[in-house]
């Protein structure tokens, strides 16, 4: 694998999951003032700034991934989408406050030695 190709599948990667979290906290938010403000939860998901935007970033994901498979075999690619998770249990963790699970960490931790293990298999 290339490293313009790496750029890009670790970027395909990366936005997907903060297309991710954006959704996520824009739900939060879209699911609060529906319950205050009342009105369809559809509606004001579909007006939120952060479920908006979270859906662009997630589509501009969408494009980089499908960029990234006219390049690099997905039995490559795909355990990338791996990184993934754990992207997602750091943020949800940090960023959104969830609580985390040591079993939560302890799965992402194996995932992630997965990833490694696939990728070392590929150039080795």
């Amino acid at each position: 694998m290339t490293l313009p190709s790496l750029v890009l599948l670790l970027f395909a990667v990366f936005s997907s999951a903060a297309g991710q979290i954006m959704l996520k906290h824009g739900m939060k938010v879209a699911a609060k003032t529906a319950d205050h403000a009342g009105g369809s939860l559809a509606v004001r998901a579909a007006t939120t700034p952060w479920v908006v935007l979270g859906l662009a970033v997630f589509g501009i994901s969408a494009i980089a991934w499908m960029s990234t498979l006219a390049q690099v075999p997905l039995s490559i690619a795909y355990p990338f989408n791996a990184l993934g998770y754990l992207l997602i249990v750091l943020a949800s963790s940090t960023v959104l406050h969830e609580q985390t699970s040591p079993w939560t960490w302890a799965g992402s931790l194996l995932v992630v030695v997965g990833l490694v293990t696939v990728f070392a298999g590929q150039s080795g």
